[in-house]
């Protein structure tokens, strides 16, 4: 008998359930890869996987069961009936609402925009919800592999080494409800790594990048990047803790308002918890975090950002709720010309706080409206330092969002305007929500990857800016 296909587990599943409510969510991915290290490809591969996930509802309360090997109607069975004793079993939820229907973008009517796109986003997504799921092959990298063969020769020829990794998935989700919804989308995601080694102290280098099919990547052009860090580490000066002007590239600004925007919770943030709360009760929405013109915002049918513009839960928390799957997201304005504007918000939260519901979007854009490149921003810095990236970050106060990390891979000392040597690697301890009202230059908005959180968050376009006392806590001895 042929496996069942993911449509047919969830049609399946909603009709055999014996909850009061169900949702099914099914996942088939495939992935590609290839790695590399001292001017050599080592690896490659390919991979599949599919995912079930049932949640179902008994009175206000709710089970979750998931499993990988769903293929046939007694497995698929049996996820159900776990699942069910889950929700019998447990407690009401904070977060209960009515499962959503075929008319759910009605219930967003608060969002902050995008009606449109969202009715053509949905309207699409249940017209091909018995389609297959699309696949991604190695074809994807065949310039890419074509011209990294090209950059292995030429490190070779000036001593350099190169190490990395590039990968591309296309995951396939279909969603369904007892009450009637149907929904479909592919989404592609990829990325690419870099770390350029070269014999002098200091000499190490990483550079990433984010890609929806790997068309927008170019190994030249990142290999002049690796070569010229390469060249600034001939000179190396050691520097003590302190407080320095610092110009943070893009892929560390992500880092740190990633974490941010992970940790803007409207509901926590009304019960005094974090650093979007107000003193005294309530949430800081309508107070400035940020310079005039600063806007923090996610879109899902941003063109070079787009990601699944409906809620997928399989799991409650502040930030998400179970009972939102197949809510039609929209673009939402976290931050307007410097002010907080909205928090993460559940129909539950929400409604809890009298705000719009604004749920999670897996995209992040800060853009301060500066055109400057990091170039043009290093030759109008008389002294101060450049990272490369950040690494290890880990909270210690949820209150004021301080976090602390260390720089990697080159730190570089400008003085009147050029790069003139690496120094040593630092430990840092910031909160990044204090960062947006320090800045004083916000450069020019592009696509980048975020190293630290990577493997999670890969759609983010920011800006490099300047911090005129960024605390560098104590020297590490990193490397």
């Amino acid at each position: 008998m042929s496996p069942l296909r993911s449509h047919e587990v969830v049609e399946q599943a909603l009709a055999s359930s014996r909850a009061d409510g169900c949702v099914v969510i099914a996942d088939e991915s495939s992935t590609v890869n290839l790695r590399w290290a001292n001017n050599t490809l080592t690896t490659n591969g390919a991979a599949r996987d599919r995912s079930v996930t049932v949640i179902s509802v008994v009175g206000r309360a709710f089970g979750v069961r998931s499993a990988s090997d769903v293929t046939d109607g007694d497995a698929l069975t049996k996820l159900l009936r776990l699942s069910e004793a889950d929700a019998r079993e447990a407690e009401n939820a904070d977060d209960y609402a009515e499962l959503l229907g075929p008319d759910a973008g009605s219930t967003q009517a608060g969002s902050s925009g995008g009606t449109a796109a969202a009715a053509r986003a949905a309207a699409e997504a249940a017209a091909t919800f018995t389609d297959p799921a699309q696949r991604t092959s190695t074809g994807v990298f065949a310039e890419f592999a074509r011209d990294l063969g090209d950059a292995f020769d030429a490190a070779r020829a000036d001593g350099r080494r190169l190490f990395g990794f590039a990968q591309h998935e296309l995951t396939t989700t279909w969603l369904g409800t007892s009450a009637g919804l149907r929904l479909r989308h592919s989404q592609p995601s990829g990325s690419v790594e870099w770390n350029a080694k070269s014999a002098t102290p200091g000499g190490s280098v990483w550079h990433g990048q984010s890609t929806h099919d790997f068309t927008d990547v170019s190994v030249p052009d990142t290999d002049v990047l690796l070569r010229q860090r390469l060249a600034w580490a001939a000179r190396s000066v050691d520097l003590p803790a302190g407080r320095y002007e610092t110009l943070l590239p893009p892929s560390a600004v992500a880092d740190l308002l990633s974490y941010a925007y992970w940790s803007a919770a409207g509901r926590d943030a009304a019960e005094g918890r974090t650093v979007f709360s107000q003193a005294g009760g309530g949430t800081r929405i309508g107070q400035p975090l940020g310079p005039p013109g600063l806007r923090l915002f996610s879109d899902p049918f941003d063109p070079e950002l787009s990601a699944t513009p409906f809620v997928i839960a399989t799991s409650s928390s502040a930030t998400s709720s179970v009972f939102d799957n197949g809510l039609p997201l929209r673009r939402t304005d976290w931050i307007t010309d410097g002010t907080l504007t909205a928090l993460l918000q559940t129909r539950a939260s929400a409604r809890a706080s009298a705000q719009a519901v604004t749920p999670f979007i897996d995209n992040l854009t800060l853009d301060g409206g500066g055109t400057a490149s990091l170039d043009e921003m290093i030759s109008k810095t008389s002294r101060g330092l450049l990272l490369t990236c950040l690494w290890y970050i880990r909270e210690v106060d949820p209150r004021l969002l301080l976090l602390t990390g260390l720089t990697r891979d080159g730190v570089y000392l400008i003085e009147d305007g050029e790069v003139t040597g690496t120094v040593n690697n630092f430990r840092f301890n910031e909160s990044p929500v204090d960062l947006l009202g320090r800045l004083t230059e916000v450069g020019t908005t592009v696509r980048t990857l975020p190293r630290e959180w990577a493997d999670w968050f890969t759609l983010a376009r920011m800006p490099a800016v300047r911090i005129p006392d960024f605390n560098m806590s104590s020297v590490s001895p990193a490397s």
